[in-house]
């Protein structure tokens, strides 16, 4: 790998630790707009409530595009570290080691939760509640996953987000 490809493939991982703290900052803001934890009696009152339901897609995919940006900021990572990362068990297991995630299968669980929605289409509302709840208990171990690796890439690789535009905000909903 000569200069020029290496500092690429350091600008890339700077541009995926921008795109984490923007998928922070736009989660909380959605997650925001919601009373937790929701009522599945509510949510069935409120069953055509354009806004939201917008509002519960936005969380929905704001979850997962924070845990899928992560993995690829994580594998990414794992490469200039030098680390193996053939396999995402490899790269899970070297970010438990470190301390970035809590535990390999609290990672798996958040990605168990992130994928039912993507596959079912559910009109149990009592299911539906119960998977939005599902996912704002995993939000604070995703938010703490991703301002734990920002800090490995500041300390171990010198490499921080491309701008600061959405700094301030992730530091404060980080350290909520």
């Amino acid at each position: 790998m000569n200069k020029s490809t290496l500092d690429a493939e350091k600008q890339h991982l700077a541009d995926l630790l921008e795109a984490i703290q923007r998928c922070v900052y736009f989660l909380d803001a959605s997650s925001r707009k919601l009373k937790w934890p929701l009522a599945s009696g509510w949510l069935e009152t409120e069953k055509k409530s354009v806004e939201l339901f917008e509002i519960l897609a936005a969380v929905n995919e704001r979850f997962a595009k924070l845990q899928d940006t992560l993995a690829a900021a994580m594998r990414h990572a794992c490469l200039l570290s030098g680390e193996p990362a053939d396999r995402f068990l490899k790269v899970l297991s070297f970010y438990e080691k470190v301390g970035v995630i809590e535990s390999i299968e609290t990672w798996q669980l958040c990605r168990t939760v992130r994928n039912l929605a993507a596959h079912d289409y559910e009109i149990d509302y009592a299911e539906i509640t119960e998977h939005f709840n599902a996912l704002r208990s995993f939000t604070p171990e995703l938010y703490k996953v991703a301002g734990r690796f920002l800090e490995y890439c500041r300390e171990s690789l010198k490499i921080e987000p491309k701008l600061n535009d959405f700094s301030a905000e992730f530091d404060s909903i980080f350290n909520m």
